[in-house]
């Protein structure tokens, strides 16, 4: 996870050619290895669900066409999809040269975006104090200090809600967010020792077109998480650098102008007609009404950011906490829901201010002693209450915790359905499952910037008026012919139409798949 320790010890037989060197992991090398193998394995004990079937349907349309992807989940153009970013175009690569399928390309992509996020968070703990366990009481922080609800999002980073989206793109852009972080305050604490040759001030410029090579990276991956990040460095920035000399103020520049150009080159989309987006916002409005108890434990750490408000008003972790409060703040205000999904990187300053203040040599001081206690409390309480389901088998669950989604899989029924097929369903699971094995749905599930919203508000208008129990075969008739529908995949609940001809069946969940047209 991160450099060892090297120890000089005294030099004995062979041990003196090597000038008595050992190499000691450090307290995240081994506190994060474990932790990643016991992530890995409860990750791949869950069934994908959620937001994975996008994300598969994402890797199949590149895996089909890599230049010029259909749109994720209906028989569309795809151009100008938000979806196909620098990560998907990887992903989908891949599937071509292994000839695996989107579904087990996102769950591979699990451990590679848990591994770029530990060795992210070791790294900006580590640039925040040199206190060897910081590193691991912010992981602990991170994953158990959210509330005693279930948060289950996209980009939150709960021990419970890493079983379902370590092999999101959102998992991967955080980590990168943490890199990005931790070089962005290096260069700022530091950047007033770095020595320039020439006029040019050459050294050291590489390094910051790189770090705009990085954010803009995360702006390409997952535009939402871009804003916490800019935001972040914007923190630090104003919190470390000293002297807003002109050729300080002009490597910032270069960073911020590369950022903006590799964003602004991505073939695949417009990554800045997003801000004038609204098409999702509606979705998002459920972030906001349980936030105490999603969020309440992470107030936690509410004191040691005071104790660094005071003994700096300049202090980053302060700043950007401060920061993405107001950011979340407008989004609710403003109507513009979206901004709600940087929360759970909104706990993260709290939650790091407590690792660094716990970290500290003893002897500790009353008040520390009690911050203590009670973040262990309050570790223990938000791992009893929704994050043992996560990690605990059943088979060793003494009381029967909350464990995670258990969503069907589709792959009884994807064995029937062609790629490009397009589907009707009723079924929710369905709906957001079976694109990821190839097949379209005559109605996407998630809005798209590729598809205007009107156009899939009367495809699934459309689908409504087939389904309904006083359609007739002539008005159904007409939707298959529209949207070139092939297969039904029905609910136990709904009957078959006359038309229809039954292919397969699930006996887990009695759902039916019909072939009609």
């Amino acid at each position: 996870m991160s450099a060892g320790v090297l120890v000089r010890r005294p030099a004995r037989g062979a041990t003196a050619l090597r000038g008595g060197r050992t190499w000691r992991p450090t307290p995240f090398q081994v506190a994060g290895f474990c932790f990643f193998l016991v992530m890995t394995l409860a990750y791949w004990a869950v069934p994908l669900c959620c937001d994975a079937g996008q994300h598969a349907a994402v890797v199949e349309r590149l895996k089909a066409d890599l230049l010029h992807p259909r749109h994720p989940m209906a028989d569309l153009p795809g151009a100008g999809s938000a979806y196909y970013s620098p990560y998907a175009v990887v992903q989908g690569v891949f599937a071509r040269l292994t000839g695996l399928g989107g579904w087990e390309v996102v769950r591979l992509a699990g451990p590679l975006n848990l591994l770029v996020l530990l060795t992210g968070l070791n790294r900006f703990v580590r640039v925040l104090s040199p206190r060897p366990w910081a590193p691991v009481l912010a992981l602990g922080a991170m994953t158990l200090l959210w509330g005693t609800e279930r948060a289950w999002w996209s980009g939150y980073l709960g021990l419970m809600s890493m079983t379902g989206n370590l092999g999101y793109p959102s998992t991967f852009a955080i980590g990168l967010t943490f890199w990005a972080w931790a070089l962005t305050g290096a260069r700022a604490r530091d950047g007033r020792r770095v020595r320039y040759v020439g006029p040019s001030g050459l050294r050291g410029l590489p390094g910051y077109a790189g770090l705009g090579v990085l954010y803009g990276l995360i702006l390409l991956v997952h535009p939402i998480t871009a804003v916490a990040a800019v935001i972040g460095a914007v923190a630090l920035v104003a919190g470390w650098q000293d002297g807003w000399r002109g050729p300080v103020v002009g490597r910032w520049a270069l960073t911020a102008a590369v950022a903006a150009g590799v964003a602004g080159g991505w073939p695949y989309f417009d990554v800045f007609a997003l801000a004038g987006d609204d098409s999702v916002d509606g979705m998002h409005r459920v972030l906001y009404l349980h936030l105490p108890g999603e969020f309440w434990l992470a107030l936690l750490g509410l004191p040691a950011l005071w104790a660094r408000g005071r003994r700096s008003p300049r202090d980053p972790l302060v700043l950007l906490f401060a920061l993405d409060c107001a950011v979340v703040a407008y989004g609710w205000f403003s109507g513009h829901y979206t901004y709600g999904r940087i929360l759970g990187l909104t706990l993260v300053p709290a939650q790091f201010a407590l690792a660094v203040e716990l970290a500290a040599p003893r002897p500790w001081t009353r008040w520390r002693a009690a911050l203590g206690s009670a973040a262990t409390a309050g570790a223990l309480l938000g791992f009893l209450t929704v994050h043992a389901g996560a990690v605990v088998p059943r088979a060793l669950d003494p009381v029967g915790f909350e464990q995670p989604p258990h969503w069907p899989t589709y792959a009884w029924a994807a064995r029937h359905i062609g790629p490009g097929e397009a589907v009707i369903t009723d079924g929710y699971y369905a709906g957001h499952a079976i694109a990821g094995y190839g097949p379209d749905l005559a109605a996407p599930a998630w809005p798209d910037p590729s598809l205007d919203e009107r156009v899939r508000g009367r495809r699934a208008a459309d689908v409504e008026a087939y389904l309904a129990a006083d359609s007739t075969r002539a008005e159904r008739a007409a939707v298959v012919r529209r949207y070139h529908v092939r297969w039904l995949l029905l609910t136990r609940w709904h009957p078959v139409p006359e038309e229809a001809v039954v292919v397969a069946w699930s006996g887990r969940t009695g759902e039916v798949l019909a072939r009609v047209g």
